[in-house]
């Protein structure tokens, strides 16, 4: 078991000075298709790695056409699940390739998806469990994507249903965990104290404003969350390098919303 390679790869996927990471996460094309901001994957990662994105997250046939394609240096998540909005059950997500073939393909990090109350829970918490003793044996870290998704969920954002999905994914080996925004700076730091790794936020569906997604960004910061993991709302922005320069402005230098407000002018 590799401690010392987790430790070496995790330092590539974050900022070295403030330990805090900015992820961009560009596996949509699997659950979405060809969706808007991810038809051309190398300039795409390029305008991302421009703003100071730390690390963008692939599916394992993108990294061949899209990774690193102008030269710029930035960290590789390699998805290893997926579901397409196509299927009976979307919340149902299957390993799609290893930890062995990511680290052929390069990757500094693997990530899953898993949704707590879905009807296949019970599955994905097994590849969950799997894939960290793996990801142990090879020394690779592990981001987990916990989200509350099922019949029992009345909401997605609600505090108790969140940090229990974010508790999860930390007990059964999860490096890093993805979750939704709780809504406020207090539910949130209830997640962030309940949890005994990093926690980034998701994204979620494109906002309405872009000070939306900044005043997000700030309050999951103060609270003592460990970064980002926004798509859309980046990669669909009219200027993705400078949105992703906002991010960094308050998840790296400690910048309020309206400070960060100005990259975008």
């Amino acid at each position: 078991m590799s401690v010392v390679g987790k430790n070496v790869r995790m330092e590539r996927i974050k900022n070295r000075r403030t330990g805090r990471m900015i992820i961009v996460p560009m596996d949509h094309g699997v659950s979405s298709g060809p969706i808007a901001g991810l038809l051309d994957m190398p300039k795409i990662v390029d305008k991302v790695a421009e703003g100071g994105a730390n690390a963008v997250l692939l599916h394992k046939g993108i990294v061949k056409v899209g990774h690193r394609g102008y030269g710029r240096d930035i960290g590789l998540i390699l998805h290893l699940s997926g579901s397409t909005s196509l299927s009976p059950d979307p919340n149902n997500k299957v390993l799609v390739t290893t930890v062995e073939e990511a680290i052929k393909l390069g990757a500094d990090a693997v990530s899953v998806h898993i949704n707590i109350g879905a009807d296949n829970e019970a599955d994905m918490l097994k590849i969950l469990g799997s894939t960290a003793r793996e990801c142990m044996e090879w020394g690779m870290p592990l981001l987990a994507m916990m989200y509350p998704r099922g019949k029992k969920i009345k909401s997605e954002h609600d505090v108790n249903v969140v940090k229990h999905a974010a508790r999860c994914g930390a007990e059964l080996g999860a490096d890093i965990i993805k979750t939704n925004y709780t809504g406020d700076i207090d539910s949130f730091r209830e997640l962030v104290k309940g949890c005994p790794v990093p926690v980034v936020i998701a994204g979620g569906p494109k906002m309405n404003t872009d000070k939306d997604v900044l005043e997000m960004v700030k309050g999951a910061i103060d609270a003592g969350g460990a970064g980002t993991s926004i798509g859309r709302n980046i990669f669909q922005h009219k200027n993705p390098t400078k949105m992703v320069r906002a991010i960094a402005r308050i998840v790296h230098e400690g910048y309020d919303a309206d400070e960060a407000m100005r990259e975008l002018k």
